[in-house]
């Protein structure tokens, strides 16, 4: 047994035990309706035994008759002990279930409540629903079988022993042999059903909290992120249910075992028995103890134990024991989900980004705001690269200018620098540090992207602009608004408490919006994916400029020539090389950039 199940163990058997101590009663009753099972078991094989010796074959048919009426009421009677032990059943699965809600309801309020972990609890779900019933089946699968097992084969192995000492010899051993390679499965199925569990667990969480972000992702292209993040948790559970499948196939064997070979070893042993006194009414009675009430019982004994066992005692330790490791890294781990790159929220609501900044800040004059390092991208395996071991080095404070052909990877070079797409190799750092992997609290902290379609949600006008700067005063958003030429937009809406309705706003003013949510962001780097296409060059212009005067670093995937002249320096990518350096520089050095800057003079 694993540490894991064993403190499993420990932690359930104290409740267990008061558990059942209140119950005695109901068990009792249990046992007694068990006694008639064991004595239905013995008559069955008795009869047919006594039936064939003294009726048929003493020439006494009557009396033949007469044991194998003795036999059918036995069967008959069967009926009667069923009723009579699910009618006490009850008394024992349906507490049980209750105690099981109560203590998970409990749980879960624990933790929303003040001076508890906090947190989505989103396990509750799984606990209260899924994991309550398993435990209720599974428990009253366990009485059933174990109950039948132990009264069932007390009786028929008496009777064999009634019959002759010498039918135990040859039934016993392949029962133990197919026994012992049953138990053999209970651990590793355990664990398998603990992982499988977990796996449960994760994908729905996944699954929550994806589907709550469905706008979130669909605008800001992080769907693919998630999906991938998807697939592995499908794939998780997949290789959790095969490890499980693999377990039961050896269970199957082992009831095979035990199932099959007495009846076989009985067959075999026929000539021997006989030798040693055995008589054939012993040795049909023998085999009606086998097959009518030994083996059936058996079979049930091991599909409960090596199923409805395991995951009762899995889904007790998780409803009952303290919060595993498991489930805290399920529930709180921050990258569970990818979160929208943080200009695209779909609701208003505080935001972490100030807190984070501060956790996260750095020297911004030591280290590159954002530097790559030999990054090369392709979209499969066999595809040309969309970047080529591209190098650069953006000083803190910078503003920079990205220029190339339509689809020659500029929108990709923002989505690698914002953490939003990982590299086929290479490594992306921002403010120093790797942005490939890391948790979506942290990147808020570190960037901002504004792509080319700009997510504005139902709202007020100030909850829109200061959606990633809470602690932004109304003074604040007066000043960006009148940066930004924002002030008729924001009276035609009703001034900053009026309410938006983004389907009445053009591309421009979603745009305009959402560039001021990211000026009042308290982020070091600004990442702008031709946000500024669907404005006008004077917009434009005034927009950069404010977007140039504040703080920190800014990056612009230019729409016009005016972007790159405005910028410190102009990156252009060529899909052969990149150049980078002043719009004079590019203007003698590439031959592309010459050629793009009499495009747009034109």
């Amino acid at each position: 047994m694993t540490s894991a199940e064993a403190g499993a163990l420990r932690r359930l058997a104290p409740p267990a035990r008061r558990f059942l101590a209140h119950r005695k009663g109901v068990l009792v009753r249990l046992a007694l309706w068990s006694l008639a099972e064991s004595g239905q078991a013995f008559l069955v094989g008795h009869a047919v035994a006594r039936s064939v010796d003294e009726g048929f074959l003493a020439g006494d048919p009557r009396l033949g008759l007469l044991w194998l009426g003795v036999a059918l009421v036995a069967v008959l009677s069967g009926a009667r002990v069923v009723r009579g032990v699910f009618a006490q059943l009850a008394g024992v699965t349906e507490p049980l279930r209750d105690g099981l809600v109560r203590r998970a309801v409990d749980r879960s309020m624990a933790r929303a409540a003040p001076g508890g972990p906090g947190g989505t609890d989103r396990a509750a779900v799984s606990r209260l629903t899924n994991q309550v019933e398993i435990a209720r089946d599974s428990f009253a699968g366990l009485v059933l079988t174990l109950r039948s097992f132990v009264f069932t084969a007390a009786g028929a192995l008496l009777g064999l022993l009634s019959l002759h000492p010498a039918l135990l010899v040859v039934v016993l051993p392949p029962l133990a042999a197919g026994l012992a390679l049953f138990l053999v499965t209970l651990r590793p199925m355990a664990a398998a059903q603990r992982r499988a569990l977990a796996a449960d667990e994760a994908l729905g969480d996944h699954a929550a909290s994806a589907r709550a972000a469905l706008r979130d992702l669909a605008a800001c292209g992080t769907g693919p992120g998630v999906e991938r993040r998807g697939a592995d948790l499908v794939a998780d559970a997949a290789a959790a249910a095969r490890t499980l499948a693999g377990w039961a196939a050896v269970r199957t064997a082992a009831l095979g075992v035990a199932g099959h070979l007495p009846v076989l070893a009985l067959l075999v042993a026929v000539e021997w028995l006989r030798g040693h006194g055995v008589s054939v009414g012993a040795l049909l009675g023998a085999f009606t103890y086998l097959v009518q009430s030994l083996l059936p019982a058996l079979h049930t004994l091991m599909t409960a134990l090596g199923a409805a066992g395991s995951r009762l005692l899995v889904v007790l330790d998780r409803i009952l024991g303290p919060e595993t490791e498991t489930e805290t890294e399920t529930e709180t781990e921050p990258d569970r989900v990818p979160e929208p790159v943080s200009v695209l929220k779909s609701q208003p609501g505080p935001s972490t980004a100030s807190a984070s900044a501060a956790a996260f800040a750095v020297d911004m004059a030591a280290v590159p705001a954002v530097e790559l390092r030999a990054v090369t991208l392709s979209y499969g395996v066999r595809a040309e690269p969309v970047l080529d071991a591209l190098d650069l080095c953006v000083a803190p404070g910078e503003h920079l200018a990205v220029v190339g052909p339509s689809g020659i990877g500029k929108s990709t070079l923002t989505r690698l620098v914002a953490g939003t797409l990982a590299p086929s190799s290479g490594e992306v750092r921002v403010a120093g540090r790797p942005v490939t992997g890391r948790p979506a609290a942290e990147l808020a902290a570190l960037r901002v992207l504004v792509p080319q379609d700009a997510y504005v949600f139902s709202g007020t006008v100030g909850d829109n602009l200061a959606y990633l700067s809470t602690d932004a005063c109304r003074a604040e958003l007066d000043a960006a608004v009148g940066a930004f030429g924002l002030g008729p937009l924001v009276e035609r809406q009703g001034g900053l408490d009026g309410t938006v309705r983004p389907a009445e706003l053009s591309p421009g003013e979603r745009q305009l919006v959402a560039l001021v949510r990211a000026y009042l962001s308290p982020a070091p780097l600004l990442l702008l994916d031709e946000a500024t296409c669907h404005l006008d060059p004077a917009s434009e212009a005034r927009a950069e400029e404010a977007l140039a005067g504040r703080a920190g670093t800014l990056v612009v995937v230019a729409h016009r020539l005016s972007s790159a002249v405005r910028a410190d320096r102009t990156l252009v990518l060529d899909g052969v090389r990149a150049r980078c350096g002043t719009h004079a520089e590019l203007l003698d050095r590439s031959p592309l950039y010459r050629d793009l800057t009499g495009h747009w003079n034109s």
